[in-house]
């Protein structure tokens, strides 16, 4: 396959505001748009652009700066929204896993592959597992390593103070049935839906951390959605998008007793949010919402 030399030249970013310009994006405030392009890379600000263009490069009539600007401010809040309660949902889910496992299976079952569904997947979890605690810093872990044989293999239930949530998320995949089930009944859901959610949350967490936009956001991975009218359309027009992620959020984070005061504060914020969406006339379906999505019968 050929493919074309990178050539276009380095713009400064006078230069990337006449761009936007000729392109029909109404520069308000010329001061203002050089200082925000300062602040924010012209690539990544581009991508807040794809939802007020009509065509590749061409922006809907009437389109300003301002706009793009407000759509950027609205991601940063639904992000930091959907960090909040993913940070609450790892460190409850943390802990559920390492109950129940560590209940039924004891401190060290986790290294017995005959507690895991594919003896393979579970060789390649353990040596990851193994490589997160050599890389921990944790006063715990050097503890451990000075007064008590077999390092890097720690009791589960420190163990999961180390792995990581996509490492957490993998673990609880690949146990069996009758470990996985206890779990999930803690958050009311079906052992295959949880695993897939976990999954799926793992993902956004990253793309929370990496900054990246979401508001707009089609899901490389999407979670697997339950069986119910509720979870079908009309009800979730998109399972690929935002919506679906938050009713997931709130679902699970309901479930998490020790924060259920929380639960109910973290929507209450979204609700806010959502009133002021970016200014284009498609905002709600492009983030997978009904018309009626705050009656929602899994948000309300």
């Amino acid at each position: 396959m050929n493919r074309a030399a990178y050539a276009k030249p380095w713009l400064p970013i006078t230069a990337q505001i006449k761009k936007l310009e000729s392109r029909g994006l109404i520069i308000d405030h010329q001061g203002e748009a050089e200082e925000f392009l300062w602040h924010l890379n012209y690539y990544r600000f581009s991508g807040y652009c794809l939802a007020f263009e009509d065509s590749r490069h061409c922006f809907r009539h009437g389109t300003t700066f301002s706009h793009i600007r407000s759509a950027y401010d609205f991601d940063v809040k639904l992000r930091d929204l959907l960090t909040e309660g993913l940070e609450v949902i790892e460190v409850d889910t943390r802990s559920a896993i390492a109950h129940i496992v560590g209940e039924k299976c004891g401190a060290f079952g986790y290294v017995d592959p005959a507690n895991f569904s594919s003896p393979l997947e579970h060789a390649e979890l353990l040596e990851g597992v193994k490589k997160e605690v050599s890389r921990s810093k944790e006063l715990f872990v050097k503890h451990f390593k000075s007064n008590y044989d077999g390092f890097p293999i720690l009791p589960f239930w420190i163990a999961t103070e180390i792995m990581s949530f996509g490492t957490v998320s993998k673990m609880f995949g690949e146990l069996l049935n009758q470990y996985q089930t206890p779990i999930a009944n803690r958050y009311n859901m079906q052992k295959q839906d949880f695993a897939s959610v976990l999954h799926h949350l793992t993902y956004v967490r990253n793309v929370c951390a990496h900054h990246c936009r979401l508001w707009d956001r089609v899901w490389d991975i999407k979670p697997r959605i339950p069986v119910g009218k509720h979870w079908q359309p009309p009800m979730v027009p998109d399972p690929t998008r935002v919506f679906v992620t938050l009713l997931f959020v709130y679902r699970i984070l309901k479930k998490c007793s020790a924060n259920s005061r929380f639960a109910v504060e973290w929507r209450s914020r979204v609700n806010n949010l959502m009133k002021v969406p970016p200014a284009t006339g498609d905002a709600m379906v492009r983030m997978g919402m009904p018309k009626t999505w705050y009656n929602h019968p899994y948000w309300t």
